[in-house]
C-alpha cells in the first residue's frame, strides 16, 4: 500500500455537491409551499372577519414552520457554500435531513389542528418540537461531519468555521429547553420556536450596523 493511496481513494469516493445542493433546494422548496395547503378560505357568512380570526392557529403554525424552513435553508446554503465535496457519508446525512423538512408539514397540520384542545396540544406541540430538534441537529452534524472529514475548502478561514459552528450549536440546546416547556406551557414553546427561527432570519447585525452608520451620517451632516 502507497502513501497516496488512501488521498486517492478519498478522491475516487468524492463527489461534487451541485447535485445535493440542487435536491435540498428542491425539498426546502416543496415543503414550504405544502405548509401553504393547510390555509383555507372562510366559508362565505356574515362574519368573514370572524372566521378568519378563528383560523389564527393555522396562521400561527404557518408562520413558525415556514420560518423554521426558511432557518434550515440560510444554514444549509451556509455549509453547502464553505463544502469543497462531499462523500457518501455525508450524502446520506443531508437525506436524512431532508426527510424531517418534508415531513414537517405533517406536524404542522396537528399544531393547527390541536392547539388550542387541552392535553392533546401537549402531545402535538411535543411531536412538532422533535421535529425541529432533528432538522437542527442533523444541519449541525452535517457540517461536524464536513469539517472533521475535511470536506470543506481548505481556503476557509479558521475563524470563519468556528463562527459557523457556535451559530448552529446553540439551536439544539434551544429546542430541547423548547420541548421541556411545551410540556407544561405549550403556547410558550410554539413562541420560542418562533422566535428562534426569526433570530436566524432577521439579520440583526446588519441592521443595528445600518443604524449606526445612519446615524453617524447624521452627526457628521449636523457638524
Amino acid at each position: 500500500m502507497t502513501s497516496t493511496e488512501p488521498a486517492d481513494r478519498r478522491r475516487r469516493f468524492s463527489l461534487r455537491t451541485s447535485r445535493m445542493e440542487a435536491l435540498s433546494d428542491g425539498i426546502f422548496s416543496i415543503a414550504s409551499t405544502l405548509l401553504v395547503l393547510d390555509l383555507a378560505i372562510p366559508a362565505v357568512s356574515s362574519d368573514v372577519g370572524h372566521s378568519l380570526l378563528e383560523q389564527w392557529p393555522t396562521y400561527l403554525a404557518y408562520l413558525v414552520s415556514f420560518a423554521t424552513i426558511g432557518n434550515a435553508w440560510l444554514n444549509h446554503s451556509v455549509i453547502t457554500e464553505y463544502l469543497e465535496r462531499a462523500d457518501a457519508i455525508l450524502l446520506r446525512l443531508n437525506l436524512v435531513l431532508l426527510f424531517f423538512v418534508s415531513v414537517l408539514p405533517y406536524p404542522t397540520h396537528m399544531l393547527a389542528e390541536y392547539i388550542t384542545r387541552e392535553n392533546a396540544e401537549r402531545i402535538a406541540v411535543t411531536i412538532y418540537g422533535l421535529n425541529l430538534l432533528a432538522i437542527s441537529g442533523f444541519t449541525s452534524l452535517i457540517w461536524h461531519y464536513a469539517v472533521s472529514e475535511r470536506l470543506v475548502r481548505q481556503d476557509n478561514k479558521e475563524d470563519e468555521v468556528r463562527a459557523i459552528s457556535r451559530k448552529l450549536d446553540p439551536s439544539l440546546v434551544s429546542y430541547a429547553v423548547g420541548i421541556g416547556i411545551g410540556l407544561l406551557w405549550p403556547n410558550a414553546a410554539v413562541a420560542l420556536y418562533l422566535v428562534i427561527a426569526l433570530f436566524v432570519i432577521i439579520p440583526f447585525r446588519a441592521v443595528f450596523r445600518l443604524i449606526r452608520r445612519g446615524r453617524t451620517r447624521g452627526l457628521t451632516g449636523q457638524e
